[in-house]
């Protein structure tokens, strides 16, 4: 138990410094970094907490795939951060409003905290150790959730064909390959025979 604390509070003051440097870095590229720090500290507390699923879903998805995406797209578009923090002072009111809000949200949630009932807990813990976590979640996620978990997909769906049909733009003055062209197109269309008379060269 010594350890699983010590290892608890390493990976949950990791995580935290991670997040402030997250935001307080000058540099982008750098702060998409310590988010990918910070990923990897939270899957280590899911780890702890018994949620290894939950903690591979964290590594593979956001580290493997958003953040690196991030760390491409701030490398490509070159951000310009003095333009960005020229509007800071302007939207400085609309963001401590919502930051009061969340931090009243959150005392709220943490006031109506109540401490769960031993038996509960050692009944809950028995009836879910007979499994593993990942089954665990698959048997909740494709019974109860089904519907929800096929309606997300489908919302899914959607956004990645709107993507699609956002970057098939047609513009004027740009060549595009034309499959369908290139696969009925004939030899005859494509390949000219030429003779050449000995002696002489071509013209």
């Amino acid at each position: 138990m010594i350890v699983a604390s010590l290892a608890f509070y390493l990976f949950s003051f990791m995580a935290v410094i991670g997040a402030l440097n997250v935001i307080f870095q000058r540099n982008p590229v750098h702060s998409v970094l310590w988010l990918i720090f910070t990923f990897f500290n939270a899957a280590a507390l899911f780890v702890l907490l018994g949620a290894e699923f939950v903690a591979m879903i964290l590594v593979v998805v956001y580290v493997g795939a958003v953040a690196v995406l991030f760390l491409f797209v701030v490398m490509m578009l070159d951000i310009n951060v003095v333009v960005i923090r020229e509007g800071f002072l302007k939207y400085l009111p609309v963001g401590a409003t919502i930051a009061v809000i969340l931090l009243a949200e959150l005392a709220i949630v943490a006031g109506g905290w109540t401490f769960a009932d031993r038996a509960n807990v050692l009944r809950v813990v028995r009836t879910t150790s007979e499994v593993s976590n990942t089954e665990a979640l698959g048997r909740v996620l494709y019974t109860d959730y089904a519907y929800l978990f096929q309606a997300s997909g489908l919302v899914l769906l959607v956004a990645m064909i709107g993507a699609i049909v956002l970057t098939m733009r047609r513009r004027p003055g740009v060549r595009k390959q034309k499959i369908s062209d290139q696969v009925n197109r004939s030899s005859k269309d494509t390949v000219v025979v030429v003779q050449v008379e000995p002696g002489k060269g071509l013209s």
